[in-house]
């Protein structure tokens, strides 16, 4: 993200809401439909990821978001243009009304902190790590 910024290259952030895992929609009560790709590689690691995600709907919740908007604000609060999967109107209309919310610096923190604390690697065969 360094050298994008210092050599003003717009950065496009893939998966920010990591297939639906870091939307509300799914936790441990709620996986993701057995035999997908998607419950594969996400229902091991959702109860990793609910401290985050509930931290996120307690964001949301101060700003008027769902769980997924915050995701959105927060990538673009990195300053990255996040690619959101989109099949419905609302889709779209959530994105907007993420880009037009500012998270705190604070609320950044937090959720980088949980997030770093899920100790969650999502990469798959045919993604490479990066340096």
């Amino acid at each position: 993200m360094s050298y994008c910024k210092e050599n003003d290259i717009k950065f496009f952030a893939y998966m920010v809401l990591e297939q639906g895992a870091l939307s509300g929609k799914y936790d441990t009560k709620h996986p993701f439909p057995a035999g997908s790709d998607r419950a594969r590689s996400y229902n091991p690691i959702l109860a990793q990821l609910e401290e985050l995600t509930a931290e996120m709907a307690k964001i949301g919740e101060a700003h008027g978001l769902s769980v997924a908007q915050v995701g959105t604000a927060w990538a673009i609060s990195k300053g990255v243009l996040p690619i959101i999967g989109v099949t419905k109107v609302r889709h779209v209309e959530d994105a907007a009304k993420a880009a037009g919310v500012t998270l705190t610096a604070e609320e950044i923190s937090r959720l980088e902190e949980l997030a770093d604390k899920a100790n969650v690697s999502t990469i798959r065969e045919w993604e490479k790590k990066m340096d």
